[in-house]
């Protein structure tokens, strides 16, 4: 077993399953205008999209270095992101079309053709649709697509200058302190082109290299880290709700995040397989659950625990429903023969 490999068991389905729970409640709770207990604070402090980035850097590249060419690394990425994606906007079309909105016209074929290739926006026709964004979630999806571009360029790098670790290293230090700049930059008011940085690689791929570097590092198999994941969490959330805040505070609480996931990951490792069964609904319940907000606004469901308990349960039944209808026959097919477990590094949208 290399060093930095991957150990089959572990809980990465279950971490990713909670932060999508965690994005779907805390974005349920703001659309739906519902109050907020005095512990929602908690929650909010454990955000799932940095933890999606995380697991993301640690099991992609994983599976880039286990890849038999870079063909074969991409069409792993492209299966595992664009099936499932292209279903969510299908059925996005369909809804919106349900509701009065025309889809019979230039500029809305030109948004669907961007929105399956991965260029993630919501044109100005939809932006009476729901909250304002056809589904605001899916930002995400191309920062995950750049990411999975930019990752061969590194070790691209590595190999012509040699040394791998000091240029993933050189990489997460440079990246970090890119993204502290901008934090710094673009504190103010958001303009077109700050947006676009915003929704670019740059200030989040220091997470993704995180996790990179933990795994190549072996922290896994730390007895610092192996089974200490509920110590590392409690001491990522005191120094969230115990110490000052400020931009300092919010990069090395992201790193000790990432610290905490990974623990989490393997402290009970099968802790995971136990509960799911090797099944990871995370992906569709986080690429469902903004359209079935939408869906409820647009049927005027709104301020009521009613409204948020069938938010859940309809985004809980559409990720179940893609896993099962989409994700997983095309895991099988691509991986190995069914029956035989799909590896956490296959799995993984993030």
């Amino acid at each position: 077993m290399r060093a930095g490999s991957v150990d089959r068991t572990n809980n990465f389905d279950l971490l990713r399953l909670a932060a999508a729970t965690q994005v779907l409640l805390t974005h349920g709770a703001h659309h739906l205008k519902l109050a907020t207990p005095a512990w929602w604070p908690i929650l909010e402090s454990l955000p799932g999209v940095p933890i999606f980035f995380v697991i993301s850097g640690f099991l992609v590249s994983d599976s880039y270095e286990r890849s038999r060419s870079l063909g074969n690394y991409l069409g792993k990425r492209a299966i595992r992101i664009y099936p499932a994606l292209w279903c969510c906007i299908v059925a996005t079309v369909v809804v919106a079309a349900l509701h009065g909105f025309d889809f019979l016209h230039w500029p809305a074929l030109g948004w669907f053709v961007a929105q399956c290739v991965g260029l993630i926006y919501t044109p100005d026709f939809l932006r009476d649709f729901g909250f304002g964004s056809y589904n605001g979630a899916l930002w995400t999806i191309p920062i995950e697509l750049q990411f999975y571009v930019v990752l061969p360029i590194l070790y691209a790098v590595a190999r012509r200058i040699g040394g791998e670790r000091a240029v993933m290293v050189g990489a997460f230090v440079g990246f970090l302190a890119l993204a502290v700049g901008l934090r710094l930059a673009l504190d103010g008011p958001e303009g077109p082109v700050e947006k676009l940085i915003r929704y670019s690689f740059l200030p989040h791929f220091f997470l993704f290299l995180a996790g990179l570097l933990l795994r190549q590092a072996g922290v896994q198999r730390s007895h610092w880290i192996a089974g200490r994941g509920l110590w590392w969490l409690a001491a990522y959330l005191l120094a969230m709700n115990l110490l000052p805040g400020g931009d300092l505070l919010h990069f090395a609480s992201r790193l000790l995040l990432a610290v905490a996931v990974v623990a989490l990951a393997f402290s009970a490792p099968a802790l995971s397989d136990r509960v799911l069964r090797g099944q990871d609904f995370s992906y569709g319940i986080y690429i469902y659950h903004g359209l079935m907000m939408n869906l409820l606004i647009e049927q005027g469901l709104m301020g009521s625990v009613a409204a948020y308990a069938l938010l859940i349960l309809l985004s809980s039944a559409a990720g179940v429903a893609s896993w099962f209808a989409v994700e997983r026959p095309l895991l099988r097919r691509k991986s190995r023969p069914a029956g035989i477990a799909i590896e956490a590094s296959e799995k993984t949208a993030w």
